[in-house]
């Protein structure tokens, strides 16, 4: 797959063609997840895709889980157009299908485990026939340069995918719990492929973080629609794919890379299984054992138990990229020093009986004292009036700052405007239809304004422009923080991930595009989003200021267009 990645991709255009594909691909798969999760929410109870509650569940009301198939949709678009018709693509993508089919109906039709399990043997026998993918290498556990023979080759791989496939599955136990551990996964997943050049693993990763992303602005608790079997074992199933083909086709990469990337839910799947065998019950029996359930057992709250696992998931991620091109030895010995630490901290809470102590200081002086500054609605007000002008004069500014547009952004804008005028008139929907836009415009906007932020002489008018994103997220923080209202945005384990990718990420991994840091666009990008969902969430229903943001954007940039079009044709 590696060969035909590098061939492919030189044949379409320079790097920065290619990190514009990188882009793409992320942006189609968001929007097209972001799109189709509302109509299959409202299409769920007449196909019967509906999760109960029962006496293990921690949801309380009957939850749509149909999630699954608008990320498999979301994946599937933006992989079709931009990845080449490799073999090994083909294979990641059919077995990719027969796990959603297979999920699909068992969300539908509640098939039971033994037909789940045929499926996710049949998707491994996909991938492991047609795609050559299969685990040939341990290192250094064995004498060098052993290679593991095929008949014993075969069985280990097959054992790993559906095993890993099952464990993500059995780790959507709460809202958001799954899809946060995979998209951490993946971010480490598409950094290696696009270090390492392989390019179609690196997009099909970038499809995978930006179906997730979408889902999960639904399903942060108190979750509206969960992703079903057809979301988990299709995240688990090119988890574990991606990452074997990777690791054992990379001298540098590790072959138990996998293993650190996906520990958590591995040892929580075989710490659950174990306990049920030796309680002398099915290790397949469905109960609350689970580490996300002993964490709440302990006194956590949903939100609480859900951020935990994602620090120890975050500590897995950034442990296997660090320790990339580390010995076997070294990688085996980390992780079971992990996994002991963990079953002992479980064991030890369990035996005797600790349970989280909130801290008063927390609960009445700090928590007092906002409730206090809140109802007075002085803060609150400065925060939110800070917010809102300081972030229309960012956008503005950002608009003016690029040279040059491509065609298709000047052609692109005034039909957004179009559609937004045509559409103007329909009250339901028209802050989802405004958020799209918005969500349109800006990554492309930002890439642009920072490829002729290189160009600036000045360092200090550089500078004092990336420090107002920093000044930016104070107002959006200090917002959240005092609002009085119930409904629209407010601060979740989701908002940890993105912390998460633009604070620690940077300090991890160099990522640089043709003179430019492509982290530094990250950055900016998740800033603009997050800030607007914080003003859409306090302005409510009231769309003018948004609607004025908007088309204050499309007309800088359309003129903009123009006006480089007329200097263009005046210096020819």
């Amino acid at each position: 797959m590696g060969s035909e990645n590098t061939n492919f991709y030189n044949t379409i255009g320079n790097k920065r063609h290619i990190h514009m594909i990188y882009l793409s691909t992320l942006l189609m798969s968001l929007f097209i997840t972001l799109s189709l999760i509302p109509l299959f929410k409202s299409m769920a109870i007449g196909m019967n895709a509906v999760d109960l509650p029962n006496e293990r569940k921690v949801h309380q009301v009957p939850v749509p889980k149909i999630g699954g198939l608008a990320m498999a949709l979301g994946i599937l678009f933006p992989s079709l157009i931009w990845l080449p018709s490799g073999q090994g693509v083909i294979a990641i993508l059919a077995g990719s299908a027969v796990i959603v089919v297979f999920g699909f109906l068992d969300d539908v039709k509640d098939l039971g485990y033994g037909v789940k399990f045929l499926g996710q043997v049949m998707a491994a026998l996909v991938v492991m026939g047609l795609g050559g993918i299969s685990i040939s290498s341990v290192g250094n556990l064995l004498p060098a340069g052993t290679i593991i023979p095929r008949f014993v080759s075969l069985p280990l791989t097959l054992v790993a995918i559906v095993g890993v496939t099952n464990a993500v599955n059995l780790s959507d136990g709460l809202d958001g719990l799954a899809g946060g551990i995979i998209i951490l996964c993946f971010l480490c997943l598409s950094y290696l492929a696009y270090s390492l050049g392989m390019m179609s693993i690196c997009v099909l990763s970038l499809a995978v973080i930006g179906a997730v992303f979408g889902f999960l602005r639904f399903n942060t608790h108190p979750a509206s629609i969960f992703m079903g079997d057809t979301g988990s074992q299709l995240l688990g199933f090119l988890a574990i794919t991606l990452s074997i083909y990777i690791s054992q086709n990379n001298d540098p990469i590790s072959p138990l890379f996998p293993m650190i990337l996906l520990g958590f839910p591995i040892l929580d799947t075989l710490t659950v299984m174990t306990g049920r065998i030796i309680k002398g019950q099915s290790p397949f029996k469905a109960d609350k054992s689970h580490f996300h359930h002993r964490l709440m057992d302990l006194g956590l709250y949903h939100s609480e138990a859900v951020f935990v696992v994602y620090l120890l998931q975050s500590a897995l991620v950034s442990l296997a990229y660090m320790f990339r091109f580390y010995s076997e030895w070294h990688l085996l010995i980390t992780y079971l020093l992990f996994a002991a630490t963990v079953i002992s901290a479980f064991h030890a809470a369990g035996k005797y009986g600790w349970q989280y102590q909130r801290s008063s200081l927390v609960d009445l002086v700090i928590k007092g004292k906002f409730k206090e500054y809140r109802d007075k609605q002085i803060l609150i007000k400065v925060s939110f009036y800070a917010l809102k002008y300081f972030f229309l004069a960012i956008i503005i500014l950002t608009s003016l700052i690029p040279v040059d547009l491509p065609l298709y952004m000047g052609f692109g804008v005034p039909l957004i405007a179009l559609l937004l005028f045509i559409l103007r008139q329909g009250r339901p929907g028209k802050q989802l239809r405004l958020r799209y836009c918005f969500y349109l415009i800006t990554p492309f906007l930002m890439y642009f304004s920072e490829d002729s932020l290189v160009a600036w002489d000045h360092h200090v008018l550089s500078t004092c422009y990336d420090v107002s994103f920093g000044i930016l997220t104070l107002f959006m923080l200090m917002t959240l923080k005092f609002t009085r209202r119930k409904k629209g945005f407010k601060p979740t384990p989701h908002d940890y991930l993105i912390l998460f990718i633009t604070v620690c990420l940077p300090l991890l991994i160099k990522f640089q595009i043709i003179g430019f840091d492509f982290m530094k666009i990250t950055i900016k990008i998740m800033v603009f989003l997050f800030g607007y969902e914080v003003l859409a969430g306090e302005l409510r229903e009231n769309t003018s200021f948004l609607s004025l943001m908007n088309y204050t954007i499309i007309g800088l940039l359309f003129t903009k267009f123009i006006m480089g079009d007329i200097w263009h044709v005046i210096s020819f």
